[in-house]
């Protein structure tokens, strides 16, 4: 049963993850007159003195990404015109000025201006907005990709882009083995889900082919078909997370078919034919549908946990919420409900570490703390026990004082 998906795959280049003010400035933008911050990778250059207050942090943070999208692409840094440069903006008015006046409008919190010209190149970041923590993550990656390759197919672009979309940064966190401060940590995009198997259900989802083409010729590169955006997620989804070999080998080949130098159009003419060399169009469509159709989003797994828990058929519920537990490994419900699975099953140890997780991701204290009391009641853990339920108690009086009082007479 194809639930948990890519997520042991690509562990093979996904989580090594790791790094995430405003003084007002008058228009037009002035260039800080300090010399730029220069990282391994990138050239990070503060627009105002409010800038200069945490660049290191985000040179941290584009350092991460660009070591976590190259686990997957695997270029020689020595190939692209680096560094890659970044220019940073903490206020609306001086962020605007200058993108509109490269762009003919602005773009809410990051935006990557590319140009033929490789030193015209650079990563525009308004930081601090409230749009930064959206478009980062997709503009970098995008930086990143056009750096080795100018002109990528439009499918790759955009659904790679989405794909590494919820790639978080934590300024506050720290990597297995890091002395520094900033960690990245990924949870499966699965926005356009939903909305992808509900085209395919209406048959109104672009079909791959279209997809895969949708800037094959000069005259298609700014028509690309309906939904594309999401079609690309699917179809970038698919190729890495299907879990057949074949799949992912054809993907990582249309990396190599990639052309510093060639345009978009050229670009995906060369990818469509290294596809087509190995690739049964009709099989593929087959395997794409089956693959969205096994797909669920967290919700639904959570939902579906739920059904089997109610049943008593505890090992499918423990794949539904390991599964849920993988695809957002920060929330707290898939942990409270392995918790549930444990005690059930009177493996209490066990139960308290789940039990303990949902609480550290954000779990209702009086549910969890009432939870861990009964269950170290029941592992004839009594101090224990009681501490909780007076948590419990104290945290939700009106649904849990009585229960605890009860309880606290028979454990005493």
């Amino acid at each position: 049963m194809v639930l948990i998906m890519k997520e042991k795959k690509m562990k093979r280049f996904l989580l090594t993850l790791a790094a995430l003010a405003a003084l007002g400035v008058s228009l037009p933008a002035q260039e800080n007159s300090k010399p730029p911050m220069k990282s391994e990778h990138y050239e990070i250059r503060a627009m105002d003195d409010a800038a200069l207050l945490d660049l290191s942090m985000l040179a941290r943070e584009l350092e991460l990404r660009f070591g976590v999208y190259n686990q997957l692409f695997r270029y020689d840094p020595q190939s692209a015109p680096l560094p890659l440069k970044v220019r940073v903006f903490t206020t609306q008015p001086s962020y605007d000025a200058y993108v509109s006046e490269r762009l003919g409008d602005t773009r809410p919190g990051a935006v990557y201006l590319h140009y033929s010209q490789a030193d015209k190149r650079e990563l525009c970041v308004f930081r601090g907005s409230a749009e930064e923590t959206e478009m980062l993550p997709h503009q970098a990656f995008i930086q990143f990709f056009r750096a080795f390759v100018s002109n990528p197919p439009a499918w790759m672009r955009e659904g790679f882009a989405v794909y590494f979309n919820t790639l978080r940064f934590d300024p506050a966190g720290r990597a297995p083995g890091e002395t520094m401060n900033g960690s990245l940590t990924y949870e499966e995009n699965l926005s356009w889900l939903e909305y992808i198997k509900a085209l395919g259900q209406n048959k109104t989802a672009p079909t791959l082919r279209s997809v895969l083409q949708a800037d094959s010729s000069p005259q298609s590169v700014n028509q690309p078909p309906d939904n594309f955006q999401a079609a690309a997620w699917a179809l970038v989804s698919f190729f890495l997370g299907s879990g057949m070999e074949d799949y992912y080998r054809t993907i990582t080949d249309c990396f190599l078919a990639l052309d510093q130098n060639a345009s978009a159009s050229e670009n995906t003419i060369a990818v469509m034919r290294r596809i087509s060399l190995w690739t049964d169009f009709s099989a593929m469509e087959r395997d794409y549908k089956a693959y969205l159709d096994s797909r669920k989003t967290f919700n639904e797994l959570i939902e579906e946990g739920r059904k089997a828990f109610t049943a008593g058929d505890f090992p499918n519920a423990e794949m539904y919420f390991t599964a849920a537990m993988y695809q957002k490994p920060a929330h707290y419900a898939s942990y409270y409900y392995l918790g549930l699975i444990y005690y059930e099953q009177k493996k209490y140890a066990a139960a308290e570490e789940y039990y303990k997780s949902s609480l550290s991701y954000g779990a209702d204290p009086g549910l969890v703390s009432y939870a861990l009391g009964i269950n170290a009641a029941m592992d004839e853990r009594t101090s224990e026990a009681i501490r909780w339920l007076e948590q419990a108690a104290t945290a939700n009086p009106s649904r849990y004082r009585e229960k605890v009082d009860a309880l606290l007479v028979q454990l005493r």
